[in-house]
């Protein structure tokens, strides 16, 4: 209980501490959801309109084909953790801007580094780039980046494209499964890696 309520408060402080300009046109803010015990740790890039209505990250048709996904190998979405970059809906639905990731990023470090996940895995190019600016997520989609940042508890990562994005096209649709069976493998490979260095 202890990890859930941390999060909680983690939640709490920043819905009232937050300074981006999206509260004033939002809904409410979209905080993140899940277990915060698990080994993964999703990171979206903004809330859409069913999530500023309903007030979780991926509730709409982009998270019925992630809930899909993580059928697919095994995992329900109750046991990992989903969040987004930027915490509240951009107007219409635009990308987020450079100045609203900032201005929501503590809150997204202060969830990382409560969970403490083996495995953070970027939904699309917003949450990607602003770890990793200078890769393209058509050239690393589905392959593992090892790399230390500061003020993250992991150094494994795995970028894939956002299943919105694959709604509409199916070729990537494909593409996106394809790389998603490869999460398993993925969490193998890092836990055996640990036990050689532990």
């Amino acid at each position: 209980m202890e990890k859930k309520e941390g999060l909680q408060n983690i939640h709490n402080k920043w819905i009232k501490e937050c300074r981006c300009s999206l509260k004033e046109t939002a809904t409410q803010a979209v905080a993140g959801d899940g277990n915060p015990d698990t080994e993964i740790v999703f990171i979206g890039e903004a809330p859409g309109k069913q999530e500023d209505k309903e007030g979780r990250p991926f509730v709409g048709t982009a998270g019925k084909f992630l809930n899909e996904m993580l059928m697919e190998i095994g995992i329900r979405r109750k046991d990992v953790y989903i969040t987004n970059i930027v915490k509240y809906r951009p107007p219409d639905n635009r990308d987020p801007e450079p100045k609203e990731k900032e201005d929501c990023i503590e809150w997204l470090y202060e969830e990382l580094n409560l969970i403490k996940p083996k495995l953070i895995v970027f939904l699309g190019r917003h949450s990607l780039t602003y770890f990793f600016p200078t890769e393209k997520i058509s050239e690393i989609h589905g392959k593992l980046l090892v790399k230390n940042i500061s003020n993250l508890p992991s150094k494994y990562f795995l970028a894939l494209y956002h299943p919105a994005a694959a709604l509409y096209n199916g070729g990537m649709r494909e593409t996106l499964m394809n790389d998603f069976k490869k999460i398993p493998k993925i969490l193998e490979k890092i836990e055996s890696e640990k036990q050689e260095i532990g």
